[in-house]
């Protein structure tokens, strides 16, 4: 139950299909989220009349990195592995049955391609995605069905973010989505350029979140930069069309 819409859509469908008795919401807190994301999870939870249970590592994403010696980006993000995974796994392991225990996960037909590497990441556990399932379910069908029970989403959707996960500063979002946070959020990014920053000085390397292509040649492309560009008007923000929620109807 990462608290995205997907994950929601999961939940509510194992729920109508199975019942609630044996089911478990799962939360893996990166301590970063969104505060709109935790109202959500306890209006969702609420909805579902399953209590959240929540597993902690215990760091931030730029702590592991600090730890690791190694800058999370779009290609590697040891972040979801410490942050998500292990602490996951670990309660798995210590509170359920392998042999009479699906995992469920909110990929939706559109991150098809994510699911062999979630089915063997999870391995031995079985694992299966009802929202990839037909009839397919796309996050504006699932952002509607929510509305309709009653429930406010995430405002990460509505300010036009495609996730709602960290914040709006995931390592592994891409440049579009940093351009968003640093109109929306620029608190946020600001303290994610510092933090990168920082790691290009302690690891004393080259190394960025981002990443660019010039002349042939892939070169890390640093916050900063990308910030300075932007506030030069030498590049623009795509815009994209919010997710059917005015900002009007999202909660404080």
């Amino acid at each position: 139950m990462s608290g995205g819409i997907g994950s929601f859509g999961a939940a509510k469908h194992v729920a109508d299909q199975h019942g609630t008795d044996n089911m478990v919401l799962l939360f893996a807190d990166t301590l970063v989220e969104d505060e709109d994301l935790y109202r959500f999870l306890g209006d969702a939870t609420a909805h579902l009349g399953v209590e959240l249970v929540t597993v902690r590592d215990g760091r931030t994403p730029f702590q592991v990195f600090f730890d690791e010696h190694f800058l999370g980006n779009s290609r590697l993000a040891p972040c979801t592995k410490r942050l998500k995974q292990i602490p996951c796994r670990k309660w798995l392991e210590a509170n359920c049955d392998l042999g009479d225990t699906v995992v469920y996960v909110g990929i939706d037909h559109a991150e098809q391609r994510r699911i062999p590497g979630v089915v063997k990441g999870w391995a031995p556990w079985r694992v299966e995605f009802p929202m990839a399932d037909e009839p397919h379910w796309a996050k504006d069908r699932m952002l509607d069905e929510c509305r309709k029970l009653g429930l406010v989403p995430q405002r990460q959707y509505a300010l036009g973010y495609a996730h709602a996960n960290c914040s709006g500063v995931c390592v592994r979002a891409g440049r579009e989505q940093w351009l968003l946070t640093l109109e929306v959020f620029p608190e946020r990014y600001a303290e994610a350029e510092r933090q990168e920053q920082r790691s290009r000085e302690k690891f004393g390397k080259d190394v960025a979140i981002l990443t660019e292509t010039v002349r042939g040649e892939k070169r890390p492309l640093t916050l900063a930069e990308l910030r300075r560009r932007y506030q030069a008007g030498q590049i623009k923000r795509r815009r994209r069309k919010p997710r059917q929620l005015a900002l009007s109807d999202v909660a404080a």
